[in-house]
């Protein structure tokens, strides 16, 4: 008998640990039947829609992307991306994403015969990151992916032939989902355009044939989104599963988990609304186990978040700037650096690295500089030395500080310099070129003026605290349950997630002004940048600061711990706390944050500052029904803070 999603996938909600036998994650246990009223609606919704789009778009678009918070109107860009993503860069990114099926579809039937592939299975994750907003820009880079995926596919197809074992028959789903290409287990650039290797312009034209309008035009935008957001959270489990290879951590299951996911969406159980839906909470159960990897990962090689003061003075000398969120690069970069005189700043995402006690020793890591990435370009103008990239979020540079900027890894702009190895030699070169900070701009900081506090946004403050993560916090779990106990502590608010530029996400910078005194604020994310250097003071009668970071996104598995353990002290489950999630998202890794707190069945979420695009409202309406997902009130953020102290 077929069951609905919400009997199969109905989270679980006791506590937040996922259920695992010594095989690793396993599925869930199924919960008592509900209603298929609101599943009967989506299904009819998508029927509906295939029949409608068919004549919609009256002419041909340049491009179309919906996977970020700030795209276009809240329905897509379709000229350029307002993220500064080229109509080329786009259509190049869809056909990676098409690459990436094929060889994911041929992964997982391989892996059904015993064979698998280390090289196929490191391919996946980073050309899929590359494809995640704002890391990668050049389209000749990306050309790359393209010829990189065929060249693993052939090299699987002979492993399996050479193993006589048989090779995959292509679903049969036709142009539903490719429109005039094959299905990806089937395709080439020998066979589309005649040639092995060819040209730029000729794959760019291909990769206008992948867009997502061909699904959206047979399938409806509910079933066609749906499939999108199991590939969005793909998109940022794939990327914290990449930064985990970078210090050595893998993990075969999540392999294997990619390759099926990629299979799925490749085949006819894709085109089931609830099929769909129990891919991405399967996405979020995956994705739990892959930001648990990382953080061990970045503990077991760094040490524990400790909390530890950054400075916001810049130091007198030769600077280099690093932004993204790779430990691993920073590690390195301190490392060749030593003994050159050249200070290492964090920007953005990486302000967490202070906090590991492995990073933290190198006297020359000098504290942090600026705020959220989207500040970059008001932020790398000031900072009078070379800048890195390690990772998202990159935005093409202007000619004020594009000679400074130098990519690595996956991100790539085409303006700048990208280096292809570990090897930082032209980055320093780079930096001892540059003026650095003189006497002048340390004296102008320290008097709240100057370039150091305009890229800070100009609070006055001098340092912050950053290396809250759970170890931490748990080390003083016993005072925070004594004055929860005691009244002392009424609630706790989880910020998190991405942040961004858009008036509406004012709403977090507001939030703080509601909340009483007896409250505690956990951040993470980039999101922390509207109020990192505020001071919130101490919870009343005791020593514990009110305001406390827990570092990169990915780190929301260390909220997750706190919470866990909190829940189990006071003899209750997490949505029994008297805690509320307002999470900021922006691309893809948040909504793989947001599918593992689905999947653990986390509820009265709030998501903001607009819900995503590619899901339409009765999409919506299952996750609201389901887990209470609720839209952020930007008009009203003392409203939101006044229900969510009553735990709504």
């Amino acid at each position: 008998m077929q069951t609905s999603l919400l009997q199969q996938c109905r989270p679980h909600t006791s506590g937040l640990k996922p259920i695992r036998s010594s095989r690793g994650v396993r599925s869930l246990p199924a919960r008592p039947a509900t209603s298929r009223t609101r599943l009967q609606v989506l299904n009819f919704k998508v029927a509906e829609d295939a029949k409608t789009q068919s004549g919609h778009h009256k002419h041909q678009e340049l491009m179309s992307c919906y996977q970020c918070e700030q795209t276009l109107n809240r329905v897509g860009c379709h000229e350029v991306g307002v993220c500064g993503k080229t109509p080329e860069v786009a259509g190049l990114q869809d056909l990676i994403v098409y690459v990436c099926k094929g060889l994911g579809t041929l992964s997982h039937h391989a892996r059904l015969h015993g064979i698998t592939d280390l090289e196929v299975d490191l391919f996946l994750n980073s050309a899929i990151f590359s494809t995640l907003t704002n890391v990668n820009f050049h389209d000749e880079r990306m050309l790359e992916f393209v010829f990189r995926g065929e060249e693993l596919k052939a090299k699987l197809q002979n492993t399996l032939l050479a193993h006589e074992k048989p090779l995959p028959t292509p679903s049969n789903v036709g142009a539903a989902y490719w429109g005039t290409l094959p299905h990806p287990l089937e395709f080439t650039l020998q066979q589309q355009l005649g040639k092995g290797s060819p040209a730029l312009e000729e794959v760019i034209e291909l990769g206008k044939k992948t867009s997502i309008e061909i699904r959206k035009a047979s399938l409806g935008e509910t079933l066609c989104g749906l499939q999108e957001l199991v590939v969005y959270g793909l998109k940022g489990m794939c990327a914290y599963a990449h930064h985990a290879e970078a210090l050595g951590y893998r993990d075969s299951h999540v392999a294997a988990f990619v390759a099926e996911a990629l299979a799925f969406l490749s085949g006819p159980e894709s085109s089931s609304v609830d099929a769909c839906l129990g891919m991405a909470l399967r996405v979020g159960e995956c994705n739990y186990r892959v930001m648990e990897m990382l953080s061990k990962a970045h503990s077991n090689t760094f040490g524990a978040p400790t909390p530890t003061d950054v400075s916001l003075i810049p130091q007198e000398g030769k600077a280099i700037l690093v932004t993204g969120h790779d430990m691993h690069d920073m590690h390195l970069l301190l490392e060749q650096t030593q003994g050159t005189g050249i200070k290492v700043y964090t920007h953005g995402e990486m302000l967490p690295a202070h906090g590991y006690p492995g990073l933290h020793k190198y006297p020359h890591l000098a504290g942090h500089f600026g705020g959220a990435w989207y500040r970059q370009k008001s932020d790398f103008s000031h900072f009078p030395g070379a800048i890195l990239v390690t990772t998202n979020c990159v935005l093409d540079p202007p000619e004020s500080y594009k000679d400074n900027l130098f990519t690595i890894n996956e991100t790539g702009v085409a303006a700048s310099t990208h280096l292809a190895t570990k090897d930082f030699t032209p980055l320093i070169k780079r930096a001892l070129q540059l003026p650095g900070f003189t006497t002048k701009d340390i004296e102008e900081a320290k008097a709240g003026r100057g370039a150091a506090v305009v890229a800070g946004g100009a609070s006055g403050k001098t340092n912050v605290t950053v290396g809250f993560g759970h170890d931490a916090v748990l080390s003083v779990a016993g005072e925070v349950i004594k004055a929860v106990q005691e009244q002392r502590l009424q609630h706790i608010f989880l910020i998190g997630g991405c942040d961004g530029n858009e008036p509406q996400r004012k709403y977090y910078s507001q939030l703080f002004k509601y909340m009483p005194q007896e409250t505690m604020i956990l951040t993470l994310g980039c999101g922390k940048f509207r109020i990192f250097d505020s001071d919130f003071g101490n919870l009343p009668g005791s020593n514990l600061p009110r305001l406390l970071d827990m570092g990169q996104c990915n780190d929301a598995y260390s909220a997750l711990v706190v919470a866990t353990e909190l829940a189990k002290a006071l003899k209750t489950d997490v949505n029994s706390l008297p805690l509320s999630l307002d999470l900021s998202w922006f691309e893809q890794k948040a909504v793989a944050v947001l599918l593992t707190l689905l999947h653990l069945g986390v509820r009265n979420i709030r998501l903001g500052p607009r819900l995503p695009a590619f899901l339409t409202a009765d999409a919506v309406g299952v996750l609201v029904k389901t887990f209470n997902l609720q839209p952020a009130d930007e008009a009203d953020p003392e409203a939101d803070v006044k229900k969510m102290m009553l735990c709504q």
